[in-house]
């Protein structure tokens, strides 16, 4: 495979939009990412173009069986110009792990890196600036062979497409209210739970429009044999503070190994504090509430980084943790992780990584 990237720039440029009034996911920039898949010939003719809508045949295998993986991360403009990704390998190195359990060609990550970091340098002026604020990226693999039969195809198409964004939760770092569901199923072991594929977010559509409709943020899934244990939140990994100790579930191969959640564990690591990974039971949340030793809840992920968790409503019944109050863990999380991204703290781990 070439690794050189062919960039054609638009030349219809579009208007940027008020950074104070971005949303989530809504607007996007002037170019996207593009490169093919062939049996035989591999990954090829990788090109940035104007952004635009793709011609695929209505046989496209994704329409019909959803062989398809995504990824999210973000770039930060700092105060003295410079552009941050954050993490970026290892949003490409899962990328690979969601390729194998859905039967997709592996990327290769370092040029997937390279990849990002170009489209991003091309449409740099669209990093909104504004505090809270960040360009979204989406990289993405969808198979593309014009057949209707159940195989993995032998065609795909690996995109990256940019949006600038503010806060995803209209909360923002205010706590949120979380419907624990306790009828649907996301993900049970040995499922593609693990894997960041849109199935797994098709199949939880269902749930998170009931909470919505109850007053509810998101839903909080429990494990899918015994509805007893939980998992994670829709768009978030979840920790507990319970008695001095942060708790998260296991991976145990049903839920995704977030990347905010991996910097969460080392950040509170840093600090001295227990943190720990193991299944714990919905059932525990409430007796430690009850005994007045559940001191916080939030959860994690890209796309909020950190939002506090204020209320669980499980089976009607309802708990209010930390008086709805956002947390001193959930604050200091929040803010030094937000600082690292934006270039404004020290970065003792290694995470970000300038374009």
């Amino acid at each position: 495979m070439s690794n050189t990237i062919r960039i054609e720039r638009t030349t219809h440029p579009k208007p940027k939009p008020d950074p104070n009034n971005l949303g989530f996911g809504q607007i996007f920039t002037d170019h996207m990412f593009i490169m093919d898949y062939t049996a035989g010939k591999g990954w090829h003719d990788p090109r940035i173009v104007p952004y635009g809508p793709l011609s695929l045949d209505p046989s496209t295998m994704v329409f019909h069986y959803g062989q398809a993986v995504f990824e999210g991360l973000k770039a930060y403009k700092t105060k003295d110009g410079r552009i941050l990704l954050f993490r970026p390998t290892n949003n490409m190195e899962r990328i690979n792990m969601s390729n194998d359990r859905i039967c997709i060609p592996p990327l290769d990550v370092d040029f997937a890196v390279e990849a990002i970091k170009t489209l991003v340098k091309v449409d740099q002026d669209w990093i909104p600036e504004a505090e809270g604020t960040s360009l979204y990226i989406r990289p993405f693999i969808i198979a593309t062979d014009p057949y209707l039969g159940v195989r993995p195809a032998n065609t795909y198409k690996f995109l990256i497409i940019l949006s600038p964004v503010g806060a995803y939760y209209p909360e923002g770092i205010n706590p949120v209210k979380i419907y624990v569901e306790s009828n649907y199923v996301r993900a049970v072991k040995g499922g593609t739970g693990a894997a960041k594929t849109p199935g797994n977010y098709a199949a939880s559509l269902k749930a998170q429009v009931e909470a919505n409709e109850k007053g509810y943020t998101q839903v909080l899934w429990l494990d899918g044999v015994e509805k007893k244990y939980v998992e994670e939140v829709g768009t978030m990994n979840v920790f507990f503070k319970i008695n001095g100790e942060i708790i998260t579930p296991a991976l145990e191969g049903s839920l995704l190994a977030g990347i905010t959640r991996d910097s969460t564990i080392q950040l509170i690591k840093s600090w001295g504090l227990k943190v720990t990974e193991r299944r714990i039971s919905i059932q525990e949340i409430y007796d430690a509430h009850a005994q007045g030793t559940l001191e916080e809840a939030f959860g994690t992920g890209t796309a909020a980084v950190i939002s506090p968790i204020g209320e669980l409503n499980w089976n009607g019944n309802k708990i209010i943790i930390n008086g709805g109050m956002t947390g001193e863990i959930s604050t200091k999380i929040y803010n030094v992780l937000t600082g690292i991204q934006n270039g404004e703290l020290e970065d003792p781990f290694g995470w970000t990584v300038e374009c």
